[in-house]
């Protein structure tokens, strides 16, 4: 399933920002093991545990949009999906009103 967040950012300042709300959001859910691997300059996951269970989702930095995709998501876990979603939607659009304003140097 694809989420898609649109933006107007230049590439480098929605990679800066992802990267905060990607940070902001692993150290809120540090408890779960969540953790932020950049596979490329425009592609990252960003995974965590859950009493056991393995939960990962990708980001994809593309002009104009983050394309989020939450594919390993264990079928006891799919009825929080859209809530997951939701948080991740509003994480990234605070980073990008930061981005926006100048606040991420």
């Amino acid at each position: 399933m694809q989420h898609i967040i649109k933006h107007d950012l230049s590439p480098e300042l929605a990679k800066k920002a992802a990267e905060n709300a990607a940070e902001h959001y692993t150290a809120k859910w540090q408890k779960y093991d969540a953790k932020t691997t950049w596979l490329s300059d425009t592609k990252a996951e960003i995974s965590f545990h859950v009493k056991g269970v393995h939960v990962a989702a990708t980001i994809d930095m593309q002009p104009g949009q983050v394309v989020i995709d939450m594919q390993k998501v264990p079928l006891l876990l799919r009825p929080f999906k859209n809530m997951a979603l939701d948080v991740v939607q509003k994480t990234m659009e605070q980073w990008i009103a930061k981005a926006k304003a100048g606040e991420l140097g």
